[in-house]
């Protein structure tokens, strides 16, 4: 059994935020579908934001490319905070927002000092 890091526990949760965030938006079940709609996306970006989400989980969940996951993982969360900041639904940007913070602290976490390659 191999031991975990401290600091590898945020960053391996929030894969898993992000691998559950991506699955939901591929599958688009019809409230999110018609949410991207309605913020004026076309009818297959949902496919879009699943696959950023689930290439930062992939690039999350690896030691040596955290810093990068952290990076796109932020970035993607700021732009649904920007999406729902610009149509008024604040209540929505809650999550995003917490999102795009703990993915700040890990990608310091990362760059500040990297794990050795074998963990």
């Amino acid at each position: 059994m191999s031991k975990i890091s401290w600091r590898q526990v945020p960053a391996l949760a929030l894969a898993a935020f992000f691998v559950v965030g991506s699955l939901s938006n591929i599958l688009a079940p019809a409230s999110i579908y018609e949410e991207y709609l309605r913020w004026g996306y076309p009818h297959w970006f949902h496919f879009v934001t699943g696959s950023l989400e689930l290439t930062t989980a992939v690039l999350l969940a690896q030691a040596r490319t955290r810093l990068w996951g952290s990076a796109l993982g932020c970035a993607v969360m700021l732009a649904a905070l920007a999406t729902v900041t610009l149509h008024g639904e604040y209540g929505h940007g809650v999550a995003p927002f917490i999102v795009a913070i703990l993915s700040i602290v890990v990608g310091w976490l990362a760059w500040r000092k990297p794990l050795p390659s074998s963990a």
